[in-house]
């Protein structure tokens, strides 16, 4: 154990003064040791019975030494998997300022519903007469979609955000083909699209054709219709757009896009910013997925669970992929093959979606009502305005006017002082805060992104502000050597990253071999 990252800095003393413990903890900061350098041959925390004698079947596949599980006692393991959770920075914990991730507060309503017997234990293969409540769930979340979208069907199979713009650009490809227009093939993709935009259309087979922005980070309107043409198949736009800004000339592109034969495809990860004051109908837009992990408060990162339903016009509806809820005399069943007048592309994958985050972004929709969900996004719409306000003087806005959800700084105020956009991100670790999302979007040379969202107090956003102008004071003043050691008051200070990628450890060994960055 480098019983070094056990030291700090005592703030009442110079800058080298330094606090050392013999065990490397530092008060009721614990130093953990891996779990595997932890155990013991033999220890063990349960009693299992001997197995039975069984013919070998094994052959010359028979196990040659220990399976490398670390033996452990009870406590050891609890303690050690308590120690690693103290060490998470999460929304229980305090502000979460990610860009473009809305890391909002989860309620705890909507954990209690979703744990209730009878939509926790629920099976995919059930006979549909056992699941009558569950697709009555799904319906009127269903429901509640189309009305605050304006839109007239939805899919909820998509299992997140990526998945669901798949989903899309795939009944646009189908709508085409009904058409006999496959020769349209071209995706106009503006630049402050989100990135998986291009992905996707690429991945279909589509050729990506990017439009720039203008002086005021929004789609350049002249140049976006110097493209248009008899080859484009759709245009994938995201608003509000990356940078948080609204794009005012929305309804301008979709007459165009629409007049030149194209459907327009809404990224609508930003959702939460204009739920119950914009249907996306109204702006001309045919297909739209939503995140539910960010717009309805599931829970959000480490690769899921997400959902990511897509809204379709009129235009679209008839495409719509297998399985959908329908409800008829007989109550509600899932239509699993093409019935008349429909003409789904198929199916996304084997059932019917996340039920979890179904049930969890009901709950948070009808415990907020329609009121409830407008003063979300009017609040979310606040918080940052409120932190670009109070920020403009110290650090740089990126383009000029107000913000949507979030605020997008670029790193002009830091210019000549010797700290880097990183720099200043590790600083803020030390101030007890996540940093906001850095370097992106790309549109923005040394980007930092902030998404307060609705659930923050004036008080929280005060002492987050209180930080980031002390930090810009601080790297103004000449305190370059500090921000390049930042973080000093971590369990681990500062990793070189570019050696932890390019030389990643992913498998303990027992001690005598040599450690390397990613330790």
């Amino acid at each position: 154990m480098d019983k070094s990252q056990g030291r700090i800095s005592r703030p009442d003393a110079g800058p080298t003064a330094e606090i050392v413990t013999a065990s490397g903890h530092r008060g009721l900061q614990i130093e953990e040791l891996l779990i595997f350098e932890q155990g013991v041959p033999g220890r063990s925390g349960v009693d299992l019975p001997e197995p039975p004698k069984v013919k070998d079947r094994l052959n010359g596949m028979r196990r040659q030494g220990g399976i490398g599980l670390p033996g452990l006692s009870e406590p050891q393991v609890m303690r050690h998997f308590t120690r690693l959770s103290q060490k998470n920075y999460a929304i229980d914990s305090g502000l979460y300022p990610l860009g473009s991730c809305t890391m909002k507060h989860n309620p705890r309503l909507n954990e209690k519903m979703a744990r209730l017997p009878g939509l926790a234990d629920i099976h995919p293969l059930q006979p549909v007469k056992t699941v009558q409540g569950a697709l009555a769930l799904m319906h009127q979340l269903a429901h509640w979609l189309k009305t605050l979208t304006g839109m007239p069907a939805v899919a909820l199979t998509p299992g997140a955000g990526a998945h669901g713009e798949f989903c899309g650009m795939i009944a646009i490809r189908a709508a085409l083909d009904a058409r006999g227009q496959q020769a349209r093939r071209r995706v106009l993709v503006p630049e402050s699209a989100h990135g998986t935009n291009p992905a996707t259309a690429a991945s279909l087979g589509f050729e990506v054709d990017s439009i720039p922005a203008d002086a005021r980070g929004r789609v350049d309107v002249a140049a976006f219709k110097a493209k248009l043409g008899p080859d484009v198949a759709a245009l994938m736009l995201t608003n509000p757009n990356t940078c948080g800004l609204f794009e005012p000339d929305i309804v301008e592109i979709a007459q165009a896009l629409h007049d030149a034969g194209g459907y327009f495809y809404c990224d609508g990860a930003n959702f939460n910013a204009i739920a119950g004051r914009v249907r996306p109908a109204d702006l001309g837009i045919d297909a739209m997925h939503i995140n539910l992990h960010k717009t309805f408060s599931t829970p959000h990162g480490g690769g899921g669970p997400g959902s990511g339903p897509v809204v379709f016009s009129e235009a679209l509806a008839p495409y719509v992929p297998l399985p959908y809820v329908v409800h008829g005399k007989d109550g509600f069943r899932l239509v699993e093959t093409r019935e008349s007048g429909a003409e789904p592309f198929g199916r996304l994958k084997t059932f019917h979606g996340q039920m979890g985050m179904f049930v969890r972004a009901l709950t948070y929709m009808l415990s907020h009502g329609s009121d409830g969900i407008r003063q979300a996004s009017e609040d979310a719409v606040l918080n940052a305005n409120y932190l670009l306000a109070r920020l403009k003087d110290v650090m740089t806005p990126a383009f000029e006017g107000p913000c949507m959800h979030e605020c997008l700084f670029d790193d002009r105020f830091l210019k000549d002082s010797g700290v880097s956009t990183l720099d200043f991100a590790k600083a803020l670790i030390d101030e007890g805060f996540h940093p906001m999302t850095m370097y992106f979007p790309l549109v923005v040379h040394g980007a930092l992104l902030v998404e307060p969202t609705e659930s923050e107090t004036k008080a929280a956003l005060d002492e987050f502000v209180a930080s980031l102008r002390s930090l810009a004071a601080r790297a103004k003043a000449g305190e370059a050597a500090a921000f390049h050691a930042a973080p000093r008051l971590t369990p681990r200070r500062r990793l070189d990253e570019t050696r932890a990628a390019r030389q990643p450890v992913l498998r303990w060994k027992p001690s005598g071999t040599s450690r390397q960055a990613a330790e």
